[in-house]
């Protein structure tokens, strides 16, 4: 038998004990549909593997099948979850969940499932009435002093999909050793284990109430009130991207005190099938154009927008020539890093105790910003539970001041502990104001942060490689690296390897322990020229990503097209030296 048939045979065994056993009747119908079908692919993709509890949780196309999010998936991680809990907090007497969503199709029919099997276990249960952003489940747990979270969302993907974030006691998702510990008691689960008979008696529905203590904790990111005041009319134009954004951002904003705000109608809208644009992610230049347009309508100053579960902000400005120009999430990251440095020094807020945090494959211009002004900086591993846990670690000794990652997430204080792209939302037009109130753009103030701390250009590069083939391949090129590190990149000597398997850095003076919490298969090459390349596979997806930073320098905001073209070719000839 050859291997098609042996997997053929495999995915329709599975499917039958769907079709047989104790699901629903749309599920069977469904599964019955694939079964029929003459062209088999679809039933292999649903069936050839069980969708992964990862450390992140669960992520993927929705539909029936054990590689699908449906709620017998969702169920069976829940009923896994439950039981960590039941283990890792036995002797309290009452355990508590809180429960959130984002607009997706069938996340509240998700969430509700997700709140039935908690409390048929026993779990208090807090379930947001409706949609809400990410941060704000992640406030709402430390708030309410719940042991954890679950929220259903697939963040920025496209509308097929749906997932599932798995929260700890600190607002955080989860890390080691509880990762590994869930994924262990999801993995024993069968659908017959699952209880799905919800005690309403232990679901307590919240909304409010925590929208206004949410509000309130976002308030704290505010460094200068009275720079707002003198702007309050800045021309601000949101979009929510069809998602959970619509109705807090604009609160929030209000109560920062900006009275001229406007969203973009089509695009407020709660819709799962996001009928605006190709795909619901800020960070592609299509999904902003509708806001581009009202903005040039509105002669607005700013631009902004959040993906659909408000975790990540885009945000766009009017360049030197007017025309509008979105800032990238090094950029935006750099920004705000810049701005609470330089107003919390000028209004005398600094204690001395202050630190800030990015991840090791953001931006160094963060790092010259933080040295020259005397900050403590932390390089973290990607990913903003990492971010998270520096500041757990340092809470009640040191001040967090902020953290951000390239992937458009920022956090501008400490009462959240994921990405808060409200607060942001914020905070960025905070800066505007201030810019405006210097007769600049926030363009501008790109322009001198850039003059003062060096220009930078960063470029990703994503190189897909599906199937177990491509998984293969993708492993070589890892070994191949570390076998045979390049000695030079686009024609700059490389200094210094990090490898962060081995936890190992590598520079002429020897090798030397990089202090990481685990290890994490990425690798580091720093040129003499500031030139950075970090690589690493991607977790969720069949890639491999390269990071790349370019240095150079600028005298005057007339230098930024030269040295974004000169950049742009180092970048190309980086790409020649890894063979790409």
């Amino acid at each position: 038998m050859d291997n098609n048939s042996a997997l053929l045979n495999e995915v329709t065994s599975k499917a039958q004990v769907w079709l047989n056993g104790n699901f629903d009747d749309e599920t069977k119908k469904e599964v019955k549909a694939l079964l029929d079908a003459e062209d088999k692919t679809a039933l292999i993709d649903a069936f050839y593997r069980d969708l992964e509890f990862g450390t992140g949780g669960l992520r993927g196309i929705m539909g029936a099948g054990t590689n699908r999010m449906n709620k017998y998936v969702v169920g069976m991680a829940t009923q896994g979850f439950a039981n960590y809990l039941k283990k890792n907090f036995a002797d309290r007497k009452q355990i508590s969940v809180v429960v959130g969503h984002d607009c997706r199709n069938n996340s509240r029919l998700f969430a509700e499932t997700v709140a039935d099997i908690f409390s048929a276990n026993g779990i208090q249960v807090y379930l947001f009435e409706a949609l809400r952003p990410t941060p704000e489940i992640s406030f709402a747990i430390r708030q309410l002093k719940a042991q954890a979270g679950v929220n259903v969302t697939a963040s920025h993907n496209p509308r097929e999909y749906n997932g599932y974030k798995a929260y700890w006691e600190d607002g955080a998702q989860v890390l080691a050793p509880h990762d590994k510990g869930i994924i262990d008691e999801v993995n024993k689960v069968k659908v017959e284990d699952v209880k799905f008979a919800g005690n309403k008696d232990l679901i307590k529905i919240i909304g409010g109430e925590m929208d206004f203590d949410y509000m309130t904790a976002v308030h704290e990111a505010l460094i200068d009130q009275e720079v707002i005041n003198r702007q309050k009319d800045l021309n601000i134009v949101y979009s929510a991207m069809h998602g959970t954004g619509r109705v807090i951002v604009p609160l929030c904003l209000r109560s920062w005190g900006f009275q001229n705000i406007n969203v973009v109608p089509e695009q407020m809208i709660v819709d799962g099938n996001f009928p605006t644009v190709v795909s619901p992610n800020p960070e592609n230049a299509e999904a902003m154009t509708l806001g581009m347009k009202l903005g040039t309508k509105l002669n607005a100053d700013l631009v902004v927008a959040t993906d659909p579960d408000a975790d990540r902000l885009a945000i766009v400005c009017r360049d030197n020539k007017g025309e509008w120009m979105i800032i990238n999430g090094n950029q935006t990251a750099m920004m705000f890093c810049y701005y609470i440095i330089t107003n919390m020094k000028k209004l005398g807020k600094m204690k001395g105790n202050e630190f800030l945090v990015k991840t090791i494959v953001t931006t160094e211009v963060i790092a010259e910003i933080a040295k020259k002004n005397n900050i403590e900086l932390r390089d973290c591993y990607t990913g903003f539970k990492w971010i998270a846990r520096e500041i757990a670690i340092s809470e009640g000794k040191k001040k967090y001041i902020g953290g951000g990652e390239e992937s458009f997430g920022f956090l501008p204080f400490d009462k959240v502990r994921d990405k808060d792209a409200p607060a942001s939302i914020c905070l960025i037009c905070e800066i505007a104001a201030w810019a405006k109130d210097q007769g600049k753009t926030l363009y501008d103030l790109l322009m001198q942060i850039y003059q003062e701390y060096g220009f930078s250009k960063e470029h990703t590069i994503n190189v897909t490689k599906p199937g177990k083939s491509g998984a293969d391949e993708i492993k070589a090129m890892m070994e191949n690296f570390r076998s045979n590190p390049p000695k030079d990149l686009g024609g700059s000597k490389v200094t210094v390897v990090k490898d962060y398997k081995s936890l190992e850095m590598t520079t002429a003076a020897g090798k030397q322990k990089l202090d990481m919490p685990e290890t994490s298969n990425v690798l580091q090459w720093f040129c003499e020229d500031g030139t950075k390349v970090s690589v690493r596979p991607s977790g969720t997806e069949p890639k491999i990503k390269f990071y790349c930073e370019v240095k150079g320098t600028m005298k005057s905001a007339a230098d930024y097209a030269d040295q974004n073209k000169k950049a742009a070719e180092k970048i190309e000839a980086i790409k020649k030296s890894l063979g790409l």
